[in-house]
């Protein structure tokens, strides 16, 4: 049995990636784009990461990870703390300023999602994303 799925959510990622920069173009969003819109995502749920749970979330390499976190500490987004139970390791923080672009990024995803979901119904939708939690499961344990 041939098999595509491995090519095809490449794709999508890829064509989706460009959507999404295209969406925020369209709004004038500026203050960060889609990959700084992934560690701000994780950021929003849970403020204060060490660089490490950064990248296992954001699926970033640490080495990319880490110059674009430059680049959003220096744009105001991010700040770095060492914290105060291990002062060996560094936490990422969100600034106010990046604090205040959660709504803006949710009206983006909204609007890419009802791009991606066109036609499915909310079963379909459910049985998909539980169809790709399997396989995020599958390849996350070859890690």
């Amino acid at each position: 049995m041939k098999t595509q799925g491995g090519f095809l959510i490449t794709r999508i990622k890829q064509v989706g990636g460009r959507i999404f920069e295209r969406i925020l173009s369209e709004k004038n969003i500026d203050a960060f784009n889609g990959p700084q819109g992934r560690i701000l995502y994780v950021l929003w749920q849970k403020n204060g990461v060490p660089i490490s749970e950064l990248s296992k979330e954001t699926g970033l390499a640490t080495t990319t990870l880490t110059s674009m976190l430059d680049r959003m500490e220096a744009a105001n987004l991010i700040y770095r703390d060492r914290g105060d139970k291990d002062r060996r390791k560094i936490l990422i923080f969100l600034t106010e300023e990046a604090k205040e672009l959660e709504q803006e990024y949710n009206a983006v995803t909204e609007e890419i999602s009802k791009i991606y979901y066109k036609g499915f119904s909310e079963e379909e939708i459910t049985q998909f994303e539980n169809y790709l939690l399997r396989v995020l499961e599958n390849v996350e344990e070859r890690i």
